[in-house]
């Protein structure tokens, strides 16, 4: 069980809260809540009705749509120091998709209404909420258009990139590595192909020499190679 003290201490990492003062910080600790999720567990379904704002302190979480045949596709594999969703500031209704927890996961929760309460009398807490949603709206922007004017082994390149941007680490070698473990298959529903279409474009992209792994078995590539093979340079 996290303290308060802990609570704060996690939340001044995230970048919505990171310029708060420490009393408006205390009110966040306040309505916050620490609980844990176990592997396979659903945090919420899709269409269920928004209550709360997410913070991850431990574990991964997928957060994926699926249509009335059951079809999945990820929308992101969000990691430690992350939250979701962001459709619930300001916003009424359900939640557009299901986040499932892929390890053992250990969250702080908030509550919408609460939040949004306190988000009222924080002019500064409201200007950070719509930098962090200004983002996602410029990723989903940018998805958007890799599926529409990319061929799929261009869009599998854009997702390793995107992934290193959002979940990786620079190596003393040059390299993007990025750190969390993910199936080809998780991969191939992030863009809505299939897992056989991401084995082939990672080993083309192997025996290419723009891709490969640590001794850890992460993935690693140098961006700007990526991008230039992805622009024909």
């Amino acid at each position: 069980m996290l303290n308060n003290d802990t609570i704060k201490e996690l939340l001044t990492h995230f970048p919505l809260f990171k310029r708060l003062n420490d009393t408006a910080l205390d009110q966040i600790v306040d309505i916050s809540i620490y609980r844990k999720w176990g592997r396979g567990s659903h945090i919420f379904m899709q269409d269920e009705p928004i209550e709360n704002v997410y913070f991850i302190y431990r574990g991964r979480i997928k957060i994926y749509k699926a249509d009335n045949r059951g079809r999945e596709q990820i929308v992101a594999i969000l990691r430690e120091g992350e939250m979701f969703p962001h459709v619930g500031f300001f916003r009424k209704g359900g939640y557009p998709a299901y986040a499932q927890v892929v390890d053992h996961a250990q969250l702080v929760v908030i509550p919408i209404g609460n939040f949004e309460d306190i988000l009222r009398k924080n002019p500064e807490l409201c200007i950070q909420v719509f930098h962090v949603l200004g983002e996602k709206i410029v990723d989903l922007q940018d998805r958007l258009e890799a599926q529409i004017v990319n061929n799929t082994y261009e869009q599998i390149i854009k997702l390793i990139i995107r992934l290193g941007e959002t979940n990786g680490e620079p190596a003393e070698d040059g390299t993007t590595v990025i750190k969390s473990d993910y199936t080809n298959q998780q991969l191939a529903k992030m863009i809505g192909t299939t897992r056989e279409t991401v084995n082939r474009t990672l080993t083309k992209l192997r025996k290419e020499g723009l891709l490969k792994e640590n001794e850890e078995s992460r993935l690693c590539f140098v961006r700007e190679e990526m991008e230039g093979k992805l622009y024909g340079e």
